[in-house]
């Protein structure tokens, strides 16, 4: 399709810049051009963005979280006339942790077609500045609210074998990176990227054995949008389908129990020092 081509009836799902104009994509210029309607969760915040990008304004609909249901039958009402419409959130790619989802959802399930105009991710833009190797990651939205809550859904992020990416508020993001320095081994590492695109843009990768030091030095900078990532872990004992304690039994057979714990130990992943007093306490009983 060439760029000045009309555009059929349907829904476009347009990404927007997080902050930075220039992020545009000269798909999305031709897309807000050429719709009838332009769907979005502010219509303040894309009737001013539309305006920086020269844009006049066509007709403006309130798509947000609490209204998207019943939003959407006006949407779809307007797609079977014929129109092209076009949906944004206020910065980033619709319905990744945004509105969205439940209008795509009507849209195609009405029979009509809806069609990515991709662009900016605060997630990818995040990942491809992380230095993080492994490709497989998971995307969390943003971390719960409540304390105990929020205690329990950092340790299960650390147990995933993905990188764990996740949104986060200026209201808690120092709470949420002292709770990853409790509940990460000190070498794993943790993307900090704050306001990415924007003025005070900052990307910091800390140890999360350097977290608490690095929250101290930098309280003036937890105002902004956050998005975290957690590096990927890796197991320093992986466990064996070696009986333990049976090895560490054939073992003393031919060690003492400080050589025989710590052979097990590096076999089977299991801790040395219990391996140890278990081998003195079966030295003590033959």
């Amino acid at each position: 399709m060439t760029t000045d081509a009309p555009l059929e009836a349907g829904l476009y799902v347009v990404a927007t810049p997080l902050g930075n104009l220039g992020d545009i994509t000269a798909r999305a210029l031709n897309v807000f051009r050429g719709v009838a309607c332009i769907a979005c969760e502010d219509t303040r915040v894309t009737r001013d963005l539309l305006r920086l990008l020269g844009i006049e304004p066509p007709h403006l609909v309130s798509v947000r979280e609490h209204n998207e249901r019943e939003a959407s039958a006006s949407v779809i009402a307007r797609i079977a006339a014929g129109e092209a419409v076009a949906y944004a959130s206020d910065a980033g790619t619709p319905a990744v942790s945004d509105p969205g989802a439940r209008l795509v959802d009507a849209v195609r399930s009405a029979g009509f077609a809806v069609v990515p105009v991709p662009g900016v991710s605060a997630v990818t833009a995040a990942l491809s500045v992380s230095g993080f190797s492994d490709t497989a990651f998971v995307f969390l939205g943003f971390a719960p609210n409540h304390g105990a809550a929020l205690t329990t859904w950092i340790a299960d992020a650390a147990e995933r074998p993905e990188t764990v990416v996740f949104f986060e508020s200026p209201h808690r993001v120092e709470k949420t990176l002292l709770l990853l320095a409790d509940g990460l081994s000190a070498a794993r590492r943790v993307l900090i990227a704050r306001e990415l695109t924007k003025k005070f843009e900052s990307i910091s990768v800390v140890a999360a054995g350097d977290l608490t030091r690095w929250v101290a030095e930098h309280a003036d900078k937890m105002r902004g949008e956050f998005v975290l990532a957690i590096e990927r872990g890796i197991s320093e004992k992986p466990k064996s389908s070696l009986d333990a304690k049976q090895l560490l039994m054939t073992l003393l057979e031919e060690l003492p129990p400080a050589k025989a714990a710590k052979l097990t130990a590096k076999l089977t992943g299991e801790p040395r020092e219990a391996l140890y007093e278990l081998a003195e306490s079966l030295k003590s009983k033959r």
